[in-house]
């Protein structure tokens, strides 16, 4: 294009530069547009599935949508006779405080307000039930201390009158009740426990590395705020003694016995039985700013990255060999991609994530379990629960890039939401991909996790201005100067969850120009791979090149040098 004789040098890049303006207004314009579209888009999927389980569940656990009734999943997974529950038993009000954060997250502070008074005057835990301690810690112990936390937060202004405390109470109750399942010979806590009794006779010993290992952020938490450290120090005496457990190559296995503190499964991976064990050990570095939690996650990490990943998958291993012994994709594995973004690695994040969203492309939704060195799905393992960690992994490369393809994947996952899982009476897991029959469960993760993270990927103001790391069921926990030793530089508030929304905006897509997205964060932080090791450490040894991987703010491949260690490539 060229200026017409008369036209002044000066006149026309004046010119091209209103027009430029003016596009890159509109941009932003149909880019706001699209994200205010899609969070009431969201909205509605949440208040559908909480007014159905509000209408037709509740008190009880969770909804079953397809035939408008209830389940109470916490008790029963442990009861399947039922013959411990007492026959007027209705439940723990599971989604209800699943669902306290995602209220406030979309500003219904009336609805969080009356929740939180129907179960200070009605919730119980002295029942004759036996209940998984993984999920109940997760899930309602979190639930009650996350709310806890916004609720006694001065600037939510949540309540019209009083908080006396009273979801603090409730946890604490919850939190003794958990203590007997850590009297064992290893400290290694067991697997399932009686709400009323404690550990039962006769009780399995066998448990998961994720029931060892992800207790430290509630029961952490749970002492911080009562001063009672019996809570914190069960969890932690449980993570030291998993952690005295790793192998030679620095990995873990998928299941033990408490009592004896061997190893049963000796396959693992980062996907079920193991995945928020490592999540909790870089979110704890992050709520408590203890060293000793960093330290364990960069070993880990990088074992990972050199015995598990082949390009942008993660297949399983046998912890003492290294050996690939699953070539899988699970579900659960989609978390992986936003704890990389945490720690900066935000390459490696990237590339799986797109893997997992291609695979979600091609079904429709994310299959619990596809066979990579098939190219095929497990045969019997075909269903989809509702599971968040795609949506999760995407909101956090949002933030951290604020790349509008995220936008565009988040859209995607909205619409197959709504057109495959959609029912009258709320939202239903999927049975089989390939027919897409539906199966009678709406989970409460689904109005605590996969709800949440859409609406925040679409509208993240509930962020803005604190720092809030999520547990693994999506319940978020402040981080606090109060609760650290020393915090973190990497996260006092420049960090990646307070984003300037005007730099945001003239965002261009990182993935079309072939940019490294860790160039482009909006802090203006230099933050380095945790994956990037200079050859003056002498913790990581490396074979080939292979080990070494790419530098995630660099974009550089790194090579591994002749003494063994992974250095830079440089290029000039």
């Amino acid at each position: 294009m060229f200026p017409p004789r008369n036209y002044s040098a000066s006149c026309f890049l004046l010119s091209l530069l209103l027009l430029s303006t003016f596009t890159l207004s509109l941009s932003q314009s149909h880019s706001a547009a699209k994200k205010k579209r899609m969070r009431e888009k969201v909205r509605q999927m949440f208040y559908h599935a909480y007014d159905n389980y509000m209408t037709h569940a509740f008190p009880h656990d969770e909804l079953k949508p397809l035939t408008k009734s209830f389940t109470d999943s916490l008790s029963e997974l442990g009861n399947l006779k039922l013959e411990h529950l007492p026959r007027d038993y209705s439940g723990s009000a599971l989604t209800l405080i699943e669902s306290l954060s995602s209220l406030v997250i979309m500003g219904n502070n009336t609805e969080f307000e009356r929740a939180v008074l129907w179960l200070s005057e009605n919730l119980t835990f002295d029942v004759d039930a036996r209940i998984n301690l993984f999920e109940c810690n997760i899930r309602v112990l979190g639930g009650l201390v996350s709310a806890h936390l916004l609720a006694s937060d001065p600037s939510k202004k949540l309540f019209q009158g009083a908080y006396n405390n009273q979801l603090l109470v409730l946890a604490e109750d919850l939190g003794k009740r958990f203590l007997p399942a850590f009297n064992t010979p290893t400290g290694l806590p067991y697997a399932w426990i009686n709400l009323k009794y404690g550990v039962m006779e006769n009780e399995t010993t066998e448990t998961s590395t994720s029931g060892c290992g992800s207790l430290i952020l509630e029961m952490g938490a749970l002492s911080k705020l009562t001063g009672d450290p019996r809570y914190e120090s069960a969890a932690l005496r449980a993570l030291r003694k998993l952690w005295s457990m790793q192998s030679s190559l620095k990995l873990f296995g998928t299941t033990l016995d408490v009592a004896t503190g061997q190893w049963i499964e000796y396959s693992s991976g980062i996907g079920a039985g193991v995945d928020s064990f490592y999540e909790y050990l870089l979110k704890a570095h992050i709520l408590f700013g203890k060293e000793d939690f960093w330290r364990m996650f960069h070993s880990s990490y990088i074992a990972v990255q050199k015995y598990f990943r082949h390009g942008p998958w993660y297949h399983e291993a046998d912890m003492r060999t290294g050996r690939a012994t699953y070539w899988q994709l699970t579900s659960l594995q989609a978390f992986w991609p936003g704890l990389q973004v945490l720690m900066g690695d935000i390459f490696a994040a990237n590339s799986s994530h797109r893997e997992f969203f291609h695979v979600w492309k091609r079904f429709g939704v994310l299959p619990e379990r596809y066979l990579l060195d098939h190219q095929m799905l497990h045969p019997t393992e075909k269903y989809y629960p509702l599971r968040p960690e795609l949506a999760e992994s995407t909101f956090y490369l949002y933030q951290a890039t604020k790349d509008p393809w995220y936008i565009e994947v988040g859209e995607s996952i909205v619409n197959s939401l709504n057109l495959y899982t959609k029912v009258e009476g709320g939202f239903a897991s999927v049975k089989d991909v390939t027919t897409m029959q539906l199966e009678d469960h709406q989970h409460s993760f689904f109005l605590a996790e996969t709800c949440k993270y859409l609406y925040l990927l679409f509208d993240d103001s509930f962020m803005l201005g604190s720092n809030y790391i999520f547990t693994t069921e999506g319940h978020p926990l402040p981080v606090l100067n109060t609760w650290h030793e020393e915090l973190p530089e990497a996260y006092i508030p420049t960090n990646w969850t307070i984003m300037k929304r005007q730099a945001a905006a003239n965002r261009v897509s990182a993935m079309s120009l072939q940019e490294c997205p860790a160039m482009t964060l909006n802090s203006g932080q230099h933050i380095e791979s945790c994956c990037h090791i200079s050859d003056a450490r002498s913790d990581h040894r490396c074979l080939t090149d292979e080990d070494c991987g790419v530098d995630a703010t660099t974009c550089r491949r790194r090579s591994c040098s002749m003494a063994g260690y992974c250095g830079l490539w440089i290029f000039i």
